[in-house]
């Protein structure tokens, strides 16, 4: 029996080399032993359209008009103590004459 890691994914102990990558048959995650594993696989780096990194509690502003329903999110537009979270749109915070909203980061920039 080799002395394989399990699987960082999902701990699967049924871990397999294939070529100088490890494969977890369960879950399908692969990666490779030598790389550095302190860092998260989930620990997404959110950056703004300038490509500045963005962090809750950061203050944003709108760059471009964004029609929501009927009414229309002006440029400029700006977005205080903001919070990041999972999936297509990774911005929430609250806006003034609309509430609470999502944004996608790429229409924002970092004040």
């Amino acid at each position: 029996m080799s002395n394989l890691p399990n699987c960082p994914k999902c701990g699967s102990e049924y871990t397999y080399e294939d070529g100088t990558l490890l494969v977890c048959p369960e879950c399908a995650h692969e990666w490779d032993p030598a790389a550095d594993t302190s860092i998260e696989e989930d620990s997404k780096v959110i950056k703004d359209a300038n490509g500045n990194v963005l962090n809750d509690g950061d203050t944003v502003s709108v760059i471009k008009d964004l029609k929501v329903n009927s009414s229309v999110i002006k440029i400029g537009t700006k977005a205080k103590n903001i919070r990041l979270v999972d999936g297509d749109h990774d911005i929430e915070c609250k806006l003034e004459g609309f509430g609470a909203m999502k944004l996608k980061s790429e229409f924002v920039k970092k004040i």
